[in-house]
């Protein structure tokens, strides 16, 4: 009694689900599914663009990091060559002192 029960319920179920009415399109619907989608090809360009740029910023961004560093390594390279230049004419003033005073002894 249960199966023929839940047999017909089964039936009376499908019998329901495949009697829907289906509307047919009408021209209105038709405009707004176009206006939809040339909105969402828009959208979807419009990120596209978004996406290209931000990529292009990104990597703008890594190169002038890039260049800051080696300007930085350039200026601390420069300051290395000061430095021993100073000391180097800082040592031909101390020779140039000596012989002055050997000079001056005689």
């Amino acid at each position: 009694m249960k199966n023929t029960m839940i047999a017909g319920t089964i039936l009376a179920l499908a019998m329901l689900g495949g009697c829907q009415k289906t509307e047919p399109v009408g021209p209105a619907q038709k405009a707004g599914a176009a206006i939809d989608d040339a909105g969402a090809k828009v959208a979807d360009k419009l990120q596209e663009g978004v996406d290209k740029a931000d990529e292009a910023a990104k990597r703008l961004a890594d190169k002038a990091k890039a260049t800051g560093d080696q300007i930085d390594q350039a200026a601390q390279d420069a300051s290395k060559g000061i430095n021993k230049a100073q000391e180097n004419v800082g040592k031909k003033v101390e020779e140039a002192g000596e012989k002055i005073q050997e000079a001056a002894k005689k």
